[in-house]
């Protein structure tokens, strides 16, 4: 019986992107902690509202939900959730998460391919995530044949995130050059929008290196096994 939370080598190969995930978060509730000081002239939902009208997109509604940072862009439904510290904020943190937000819109509504892909993604991804794991786990005891399937299940979850990185990047690319374009951060201030923006990014980078050193452990640890099995 073979079970990956009690080898060492995994917990030593991911070591490196569970440390980044670690200081990244630390690093995202820092600089939120920070901009949310900064006073901004509009909440989070009206400046994702400005975002979206000005580029005529006066159809994609925003919703609160709940939750800490637990803001979205839902493509399926075409709306916004804002978390209550973003959604009724008037903090540089709160219109910096919003327009972020706004800028996954802006990609929907001009067919940025990555989100595409992102999307047409998503299924296979939480399919992948779901099941990967208890198909290596059973195919170490009974098959290898169930190992090459659960590995590349997982592999799934590794593309979802690759794409995701410029996803998200090019999001918040969008966000820094409206808030500019339309002035609703001024300059002095937009420090703080950057800093949190860049801390969400590390976010991203940490859980993509996490997926990649995951896969590439179940390839070395499974899959000269597998192969000498056939």
């Amino acid at each position: 019986m073979y079970f990956v939370g009690l080898d060492i080598w995994y917990w030593i190969m991911l070591a490196p992107a569970l440390l980044l995930g670690l200081w990244a978060q630390m690093r995202v509730r820092s600089s939120f902690a920070e901009a949310e000081q900064v006073q901004a002239p509009i909440s989070g939902a009206g400046a994702a509202r400005h975002v979206l009208d000005s580029a005529g997109l006066q159809s994609v509604g925003i919703e609160p939900i709940e939750g800490f940072l637990s803001d979205h862009y839902d493509p399926t439904q075409k709306v916004l959730r804002l978390s209550p510290h973003v959604f009724q904020g008037y903090s540089m943190a709160a219109v910096g998460i919003a327009a972020h937000e706004a800028g996954h819109a802006l990609q929907d509504a001009q067919r940025y391919a990555p989100l595409a892909i992102r999307n047409a993604a998503v299924p296979a991804a939480n399919f992948g995530g779901g099941i990967s794991m208890l198909l290596i786990f059973l195919g170490a005891m009974i098959s290898p044949k169930l190992v090459i399937v659960g590995i590349v299940c997982y592999g799934a979850v590794v593309f979802f995130q690759l794409v995701n990185l410029p996803v998200e990047f090019d999001a918040s690319r969008r966000a820094k050059q409206q808030l500019d374009a339309l002035g609703i951060v001024p300059r002095q201030d937009q420090q703080y929008v950057n800093n949190v923006l860049n801390a969400a990014a590390w976010t991203y980078v940490a859980g993509t290196l996490q997926a990649v050193m995951t896969l590439l452990y179940f390839v070395l640890r499974f899959g000269g096994a597998s192969s000498s099995n056939e």
